[in-house]
């Protein structure tokens, strides 16, 4: 019976667990195993740290007492300025209050002083699992002396937010730590922030927003200072007083609840308005160099930061492609007289670029301003029509480069109504001059022959070529785009520097550089992109020359130089003519965008708002007088090279009234055209290979004959090639009384040229209203461009 009452020695548990023994030796394989693994990632993790840490950069106390703004250097390496302010107020730490050092400790760093490393890993370890829940950076796991080392070594760019700079971070924050005490650490964090408007330190800051020593400020004020570094701009009391107030709360909280301030100077503090003691805001002074220098310096900002770096914080080198001595020159130009305006109210906007690098050298932004740092742009707004000068863009160059059109092609200039609508469009003087070329078409600015280009390039297609250079013309445009656009100076000078540079285009540029403290080097020059084919190029770049010599650009013309441009002019529209009547015959705004194979310029000359005047008189010109002074100033000293012609373009004499009937080189009513290689008419005399024309070719008329009397058409254009041979001595004779201030002189001048001015105001009058007019038009203008492309 006992027998019968033992257990199975063969059971399936007694097999598996005798008397316990094997659970309890799997549990201790587990935690060997776990231990293991965890000394593995320890020592690797360590070895890793090791391995990154032994890489970082060095750091020393004048590093750290440094302020942390950013410094701009030119190209060949010289200092140019600094993007803070000429003067920081450096506070000791015995000059620094205990109330504001307990500000930044109880809102930053709470357990500062218990740390002797230099980290945090309950924050760390707190900042970690905050992030994890909310899935992005929702909180920062930084000590005070890690903030420190961001800012006078490292980026603080979210792409620099690797393991490396981490590990590196705090490495040297250790290395901080051993080596500074916390009272040096404090006065280094307190000096080096950036506190907005410029400002480097809570001491300048102090004296920028209160006009007091840090000492002498109250608790809610010291609250609102050691709070803004942690995002300057966002906390502005100026611009932003609800969130500085919201900010400097939550500083006044956090010194509550570290038992830093009692409960009745909280109350007091938070119930203060966040304006007491807040001094009028005021400009810093600003340093001749930075008033000439103030557009530029703002688009290196805007750079910068599109780039992922913070120009204020990141104490950064950065490279610009400035020419200082052309950036002075052009503000001397606008400011003082040389070049005429119709008023110290008209306005200018202007940028200089090298189309081999796409290097902006040059940029205005306006005229007698006042100093106002990081004032209004107006070279990059895009909120004015371009006029004609967005012709080449995007009428000819996509017709030469898609339709393989020759500088001869056949255009009418003829009553012309937009399609779908009974919308007449006018060229500038109101007239229609019949069927002329392609090339006569873009010198005297045509209105009705570039409309009808684009409509049989296809706007959609037309507007894809225009962005590859920069300028953004949307796809479902209205054909009254084609006689202007909304564009900056920048966007057209880039553009056009692709034509000056064989059809590749460099995106404009103000940064070549940028260093960051820790030695990584970020080089931002390119190769630039093919945006067209070499041919269109040449073959554009052809034809804008005689806008200088023969057409509407005349008084831009430089004596015996290279070079190529276009006009431009803006009508007002009916509702502002409304308004302003006695606008009717002068222009909105006026353009000019001229390039040679070393420089690409565009002007924009107006004003900000119609009741501060009109462009008139020797003012409707300024634009090419600018251009004029400005280039023979750029190209002094300067290899003056003409166009290579490529083997992808040929020339053909073509006889006048035809578009391809090869005639004698040296047959007379006939003149030199450009074709696309393999769309040639044939040669039965012999290939010319001189590539320059006859003199005489410049007298020539290639607009279509339409009467049967050609050689009394002949006789009509020579008087025009007359008159404009004399207007342009008129203009050379302006240039040079407007150069010597003689204000007799002047007005000599302006009487002088008012026949040519009035062409130049008149061009394109009709441009404005058409746009205007055509806005609620688009869509049946657009199923017309579609016919047209199906013929």
């Amino acid at each position: 019976m006992a027998d019968n009452n033992q257990k199975p020695t063969n059971s399936r548990m007694a097999n598996l667990h005798p008397e316990g023994k094997p659970r309890k030796k799997i549990w201790l394989q587990i935690i060997k195993w776990f231990f293991i693994v965890a000394m593995l990632i320890i020592v690797s993790g360590v070895g890793l740290f090791a391995y990154y840490a032994k890489d970082a950069p060095s750091i020393s106390q004048a590093q750290l007492q440094s302020g942390g703004t950013s410094s701009l250097y030119t190209r060949d390496g010289k200092f140019l300025l600094s993007l803070g302010s000429e003067k920081r107020t450096y506070v000791n730490n015995d000059e620094i209050p205990k109330e504001l050092k307990n500000a930044i400790v109880s809102v930053e760093d709470r357990r500062f002083y218990k740390e002797g490393i230099g980290l945090d890993p309950i924050r760390i370890v707190g900042s970690v699992l905050v992030n994890a829940k909310s899935k992005g950076v929702a909180a920062g796991g930084s000590t005070i002396t890690q903030q420190l080392v961001k800012l006078s070594v490292f980026s603080t760019a979210a792409s620099q937010r690797t393991l490396r700079r981490k590990a590196q971070e705090a490495w040297l924050s250790m290395k901080v730590e051993r080596e500074f005490s916390k009272e040096q650490i404090l006065e280094f964090y307190i000096n080096k922030v950036y506190m907005n408007y410029g400002n480097y330190g809570m001491g300048t800051a102090a004296d920028f927003y209160y006009g007091k020593d840090l000492k002498d400020i109250d608790l809610a004020q010291t609250a609102l200072l050691a709070g803004m570094p942690n995002a300057p701009v966002t906390y502005d009391p100026y611009v932003y007083p609800e969130k500085a107030k919201y900010r400097r709360d939550i500083v006044l909280r956090a010194m509550l609840k570290n038992d830093k301030i009692t409960k009745s100077q909280y109350t007091q503090a938070v119930n203060e308005p966040i304006t007491q003691g807040l001094q009028p805001k005021k400009n810093n002074a600003t340093s001749e160099l930075r008033k000439v220098d103030d557009p530029y310096i703002k688009e290196v900002i805007s750079e910068v930061k599109s780039k992922g770096f913070n120009p204020y914080n990141d104490n950064l080198k950065i490279t610009v492609n400035i020419d200082q001595d052309a950036q002075q020159k052009l503000y001397d130009l606008v400011n003082n007289g040389s070049v005429p305006f119709t008023n110290d109210k008209m306005q200018v906007g202007a940028t200089i670029i090298d189309p081999r690098t796409g290097h902006v050298i040059a940029i205005i932004g306006g005229r007698k301003l006042p100093s106002v740092q990081l004032g209004l742009n107006r070279a990059v707004q895009t909120g004015r029509s371009t006029g004609s000068t967005v012709k080449p863009v995007l009428d000819y160059g996509p017709a030469i480069e898609y339709l393989n059109w020759p500088t001869s092609h056949i255009l009418d200039d003829s009553k012309y109504v937009y399609p779908g609508t009974n919308i007449q469009l006018y060229d500038w003087d109101n007239k229609y001059e019949g069927k002329m070329t392609m090339r006569h078409a873009l010198e005297q600015s045509r209105n009705v022959p570039a409309v009808k280009t684009l409509s049989k390039v296809g706007v959609a297609r037309a507007s894809l070529f225009a962005r590859k250079l920069g300028v953004n013309v949307p796809s479902d445009s209205g054909l009254s785009v084609a006689i202007g656009a909304n564009a900056s100076s920048l966007q057209m000078a880039g553009a056009f520097g692709a034509f000056a540079n064989n059809g590749v285009y460099h995106k404009p540029q103000f940064v070549s550089k940028i260093e960051t403290p820790d030695g990584l080097t970020r080089n931002y020059d390119s190769s630039g992109t093919r945006v067209m084919k070499e041919s269109t190029a040449y073959i554009m770049t052809d034809m804008l020359k005689g806008v200088l010599t023969k057409g509407s650009g005349t008084q831009a013309r430089i004596k015996n130089l290279y070079e190529a441009g276009k006009t431009g002019t803006v009508k007002y529209s009916d509702e502002e003519l409304v308004k302003y009547p006695q606008y009717k015959n002068s222009p909105k705004d006026s353009w000019f965008v001229g390039y040679t194979k070393l420089y690409s310029m565009g002007i924009w000359t107006g004003y900000d708002n119609l009741k501060d005047g009109t462009p008139s008189g020797v003012g409707s010109s300024s634009a090419q007088l600018l251009y004029k002074q400005m280039m023979s100033y750029l190209m002094t000293d300067k290899a003056n090279k003409d166009w290579t012609k490529p083997s992808t373009v040929v020339r053909r004499r073509i006889a006048n009234g035809t578009q391809d009937k090869v005639v004698s080189p040296t047959a007379s009513n006939s003149s030199w055209q450009l074709f696309v290689k393999g769309h040639a008419p044939k040669n039965p005399y012999s290939e010319v290979t001189v590539d320059k024309r006859k003199d005489e070719d410049d007298d020539v008329d290639t607009r279509f004959d339409t009467e049967d009397d050609t050689s009394s058409k002949g006789q009509s254009h020579s008087q025009s090639s007359s008159s404009s041979s004399h207007a342009e001595q008129q203009s050379s004779s302006q240039k040079q009384s407007s150069t010597s201030n003689n204000n007799n002189s002047n007005n000599q001048n302006q009487n002088n040229n008012q026949q040519t001015e009035n062409k130049s105001n008149n061009q394109n009058n009709n441009s404005q209203q058409n746009t205007n007019n055509q806005n609620n038009q688009n869509q049946q203008q657009n199923q017309g461009n579609n016919s047209n492309n199906n013929h």
